[in-house]
């Protein structure tokens, strides 16, 4: 069905559905007092950790820390896409899902979009078919017949106007072919094939729809690789070449390695390879590794031994850290220089790339490695440096074993007692929290003014998260003019719930998926809280409110105080500050 899915019915959806149903069915819960236990289905654990809330409407394991709720259930073990997810919740609750078209991007124009990316990779099959030279080249590759039709292959041919002439009949044919990326508009209005004599690779979504392509010359002329532009359908930061055919091949998916090109996906699934996939001309994202980990729980990347291929792991690397934690594995292989997975399996055979994928490196042993290389690792001041060097990496990782091995593998190398050098690396995390541009902070303010608590906008949204029903009556304007970090988003928590007063704690974070702040939102929903038989959220979080202006009223008296004594108080705020005086009891 084609139109854009309401997001506030996907809200009444995560409301409304019964996590232990949607887990239960899949994972075998105990309960365990009001909540639901079971050993991690995300992780290899004998304790079970795996919690499930119903009044929640959350899940959160407490040993490697994934959580959400009913959908981001559904998203990680069955790995669904977002869409996928909703539909089949939807389905199992017996409801229908709506669709709308959005003012901005009909959703129609979507759909003719897809249909004509579609006609567009049939015509490019066949002119691969009465092509000679492109049929050559393949062979001479190594590809046969059923790998290009399983990949789809095509061949755009030679000339300028090829695809335009055959699908851009009317205006409104042209400016989709150009949404599409296929064709290109001089500055004189006239348009011409971006693709012409190449290979071409469609790249499929998770439904198997080509959204963009590859193109491959077949001599020396540059640039090798061709791919599609940036459009409404294809976004290169988001996609992997190859997942949909990886999906395909295998039931179950144990790992996946990262390759750098199309060639080196095909080249491998056509010696059995299955489970290759490849970035799009740019380096691996946070999304790319999202997209990953959903699928499996080891994912390696191979590149060319030279220079070039370790600078391009380092980068894979740097992204994979903020993705590790217990039970994800993340390792390198580095090929002979000169080689790649395409003409290193060709050579070698399929037995001897396996063989490579299980001698990889693991990721705590490239890291070392690198940083090893870049000081003189037998002198004191380089292996401090080293640990200046491996500060900022580890602040990265997620709190948890895999960074408390990787802190005291670090200490054995540099020298250093780990409890030592686990301090070193506290205080630059918490030199990190102090900067209050960085997203990590936002859920971390410095403490409160004279306020004897720690982290009051923390504990305001962790009320918030696990009993937004505490924020209905709370006097939003309360907080104006409070900077603390995290007061926005506390803000921006209570003008939701008091918007739809019936939310559920899977609601909120559903409503802040996108949000900069929406995975920590997650990890303070499992905060365990401790709530006594007379415990009442609404006054513990008008507290924190009152505890709030309170403090943001005395930061304000002290900065007019300070203008005073520099002489450039104004009469208003000479009044503004008698004024604040007077109300708070403070000697002005």
């Amino acid at each position: 069905m084609s139109g854009l899915i309401p997001k506030q019915f996907i809200v009444d959806l995560i409301d409304r559905a019964d996590v232990v149903e949607v887990v239960g069915r899949r994972v075998q819960l105990k309960k365990a007092g009001k909540e639901f236990k079971a050993c991690c289905p995300f992780h290899d654990e004998k304790t079970p950790s795996f919690t499930v809330s119903p009044s929640k409407g959350f899940y959160y394991c407490f040993g490697c820390g994934e959580h959400g709720n009913a959908l981001d259930f559904l998203m990680h073990y069955d790995h669904m896409e977002f869409v996928d997810a909703v539909e089949s919740l939807a389905s199992l609750m017996g409801i229908e899902v709506p669709r709308e078209e959005s003012n901005k991007r009909p959703a129609r124009s979507y759909d003719a979009l897809f249909e004509l990316v579609g006609h567009v990779t049939r015509y490019f099959e066949l002119e691969l078919k009465t092509n000679q030279k492109a049929i050559s080249y393949l062979k001479a590759r190594g590809i046969d017949g059923a790998t290009a039709k399983r990949f789809g292959l095509g061949f755009a041919p030679a000339g300028w106007s090829n695809v335009l002439d055959k699908f851009g009949t009317s205006k409104e044919a042209i400016d989709r072919l150009l949404a599409c990326g296929l064709i290109i508009r001089k500055d004189n209005g006239k348009h011409y094939d971006r693709f012409r004599d190449r290979i071409m690779f469609p790249i499929r979504d998770t439904r198997g729809r080509t959204i963009g392509f590859g193109g491959r010359v077949m001599g020396d002329e540059e640039p090798k690789y061709l791919n599609s532009p940036e459009t409404v359908l294809f976004h290169k930061g988001q996609e992997l070449y190859g997942l949909y055919e990886a999906r395909q091949a295998l039931r179950s998916i144990d790992k996946l390695v990262v390759v750098e090109g199309y060639m080196d996906v095909i080249g491998l699934a056509r010696h059995g390879i299955d489970f290759a996939t490849a970035t799009l001309g740019t380096a691996t994202t946070d999304e790319h590794l999202n997209r990953l980990f959903r699928m499996c729980d080891e994912v390696l990347f191979s590149f060319d031994g030279d220079r070039a291929g370790r600078e391009a792991a380092w980068k894979a690397l740097e992204n994979a850290l903020r993705q590790i934690r217990e039970g994800r594995q993340v390792r390198f292989v580095f090929l002979p220089d000169g080689q790649d997975p395409d003409s290193y399996v060709q050579e070698n055979g399929a037995n001897a790339f396996i063989k490579a994928l299980d001698n990889a490196l693991p990721l705590s042993e490239f890291l070392i490695e690198e940083l090893a290389a870049q000081v003189d690792m037998e002198s004191v001041d380089g292996r401090a440096r080293m640990a200046e060097l491996a500060r900022p990496l580890v602040s990265r990782i997620p709190p948890g074993i895999y960074r408390e091995l990787l802190m005291e593998r670090l200490a054995e190398i540099v020298g250093l007692p780990s409890h030592k050098l686990k301090t070193m690396l506290s205080k630059d995390a918490s030199t990190n929290k102090r900067q209050p541009t960085t997203q990590a902070t936002r859920l971390h303010p410095r403490p409160a003014i004279d306020s004897g608590h720690p982290s009051i906008v923390r504990r305001a949204i962790t009320l918030l998260i696990q009993h937004p029903e505490a924020a209905v009556n709370i006097d939003i304007e309360k907080l104006a003019g409070i900077s603390k970090p995290g007061a926005d988003l506390l803000h921006d928590l209570i003008e939701t719930i008091q918007s739809d007063p019936d939310m559920t704690t899977a609601g909120m974070l559903e409503r802040f998926r996108n949000h900069a702040d929406g995975q920590h939102l997650g990890k303070l929903a499992a905060v365990e809280m401790p709530e006594s038989d007379d415990f009442d959220a609404a006054a513990e979080l008008t507290d924190c409110v009152i505890q709030l202006a309170h403090a943001a009223q005395r930061e304000r008296i002290n900065n007019l105080i300070e203008q005073q004594k520099l002489g450039t108080l104004t009469a208003a705020k000479k009044d503004e500050l008698r004024e604040l005086t007077r109300s708070s009891g403070t000697d002005g």
